[in-house]
């Protein structure tokens, strides 16, 4: 393939990508994901407490993620991550949470789950839904089951419509509820998650099929909140807040907004400057970057579209950050080939080489920066990990545009517009280079 062809490959791959990107990015609002510092919502560490001669341990740990994740999953909300922090502590991100109180709740329990006989409570008790048993309130004799012979726990809703959770029990638990609701038609039950009454159920009839259904006065939070610590199942030990941020979305999106400001401004000055100063090539590098824009947006956005990116407020700086490296890319090109020319050689030959040698330079130099941004996207936690991503993306990116635009456009126009208007691409008139 000779020269030319290859350069206009090169520029119709590049026009393809351009094209695919904005049909993946537009609209901009519904097709990226946005991260809790934008959207709004909750972040909130815990931190691992064990208590009587408990150890914490790894497979501890690694248990206590788990439940969190399944329990936050169950909460009904998207881009919801539970990240290790430290050797204790976990870090976990709910965005566009809409009761933070029960999300709490539902994270910190540790889900101790008991179906109690109701004879077997101090009658002087009021049994209603959120009431919370003094200690020694009911006899360990009155326990039907706990949570441990729960297998699945999900949202349904009754035969009034109303919100309710399903339990489906294994054998152990399967065989005990039968005995106990045939043996009890008429009698209550209470059922208590951490010593607070869940719900009081009347035994209609015998439940000899494992499979149980919890109704009463839930809202649908209460019930998806019910139901992700039935599904999780106890914690091996407890969780305390170390911290609890609630983010409004009105404050995330006026960030959101100043971000793609500074970044839009940034981007016109850059290029605005790279005109000035390069002139005709300026112009390509000013086209450069805004390619260089669309490809970034296209792939956030097919990033977003498979749960792999949220955009942060630290993902912003980082794009802003890379405007920076892909302006120096151009710069780098350009200044090799002016550089290749003053030592004599045609403008066809020196932008051949000029572009070879600065796109290798600027290789090595974005290696330093790619090494570092892969050790802080490993190593960091939380929204830091997206600036550490950006960058990284950037750097990938600007690399593409430099192989698949600026290169080919600078050496197709070393054949033919610069050899005669040489002063337009702010090169030395008066010279004949072929």
């Amino acid at each position: 393939m000779d020269p030319k062809t290859r350069n206009a490959v090169a520029l119709a791959v590049i026009a393809v990508l351009v094209a695919l990107s904005f049909w993946a990015f537009l609209p901009l609002d519904k097709k990226i994901t946005q991260g809790l510092d934008i959207k709004g919502g909750l972040s909130v560490i815990l931190t691992a407490k064990p208590t009587g001669g408990e150890v914490l341990t790894e497979a501890g740990m690694d248990r206590a993620e788990t439940i969190l994740t399944e329990r936050v999953n169950a909460l009904g909300v998207s881009e919801a991550t539970v990240q290790r922090q430290g050797q204790n502590s976990f870090l976990v991100q709910i965005p566009g949470v809409k009761d933070s109180k029960q999300a709490l709740k539902a994270l910190g329990s540790t889900g101790q789950l008991l179906f109690v006989d109701a004879r077997s409570i101090d009658a002087s008790i009021q049994l209603e839904y959120g009431v919370v048993l003094p200690k020694g309130s009911y006899e360990a004799s009155g326990v039907v089951l706990s949570g441990s012979t729960v297998k699945t726990a999900g949202v349904t809703v009754d035969d009034g419509n109303r919100p309710a959770v399903s339990l489906e029990f294994d054998q152990n638990g399967t065989k005990a509820w039968a005995d106990f609701t045939t043996k009890n038609i008429g009698q209550y039950v209470v059922i208590l998650l951490d010593d607070q009454v869940q719900s009081v159920a009347r035994i209609q009839d015998a439940i000899t099929d494992g499979r149980t259904l919890i109704s009463g006065t839930f809202t649908p939070e209460e019930a998806k909140r019910l139901a992700a610590v039935l599904q999780a199942g106890a914690l091996p030990f407890a969780l305390e807040f170390s911290e609890s941020r609630v983010v409004g979305p009105t404050l995330g999106q006026d960030s959101l907004a100043k971000g793609l400001v500074a970044g839009l401004i940034g981007l016109a000055l850059v290029g605005l400057y790279m005109i000035a100063y390069y002139r005709g090539l300026g112009v390509v590098s000013a086209l450069s970057l805004a390619i260089y824009g669309v490809l970034m947006l296209g792939t956030l956005a097919v990033l977003s579209s498979f749960g792999a990116f949220s955009v942060t407020l630290p993902g912003i700086a980082g794009l802003i950050l890379t405007i920076g490296v892909a302006a120096d890319t151009s710069i780098l090109i350009f200044e090799r080939f002016k550089e290749e020319v003053s030592l004599g050689k045609v403008y066809r030959s020196a932008a051949k080489s000029g572009v070879r040698h600065a796109i290798a330079t600027s290789v090595d130099a974005d290696i330093v920066t790619l090494v570092s941004a892969i050790a802080l996207y490993i190593f960091a936690i939380g929204p830091v990990r997206g600036f550490a991503f950006t960058l990284i993306l950037g750097i990938v990116l600007d690399l593409v545009v430099a192989l698949l635009f600026t290169g080919p456009v600078v050496r197709l126009l070393a054949e033919g517009w610069v050899p005669k208007v040489p002063g337009l691409f702010g090169m030395k008139g008066g010279e004949q280079r072929g």
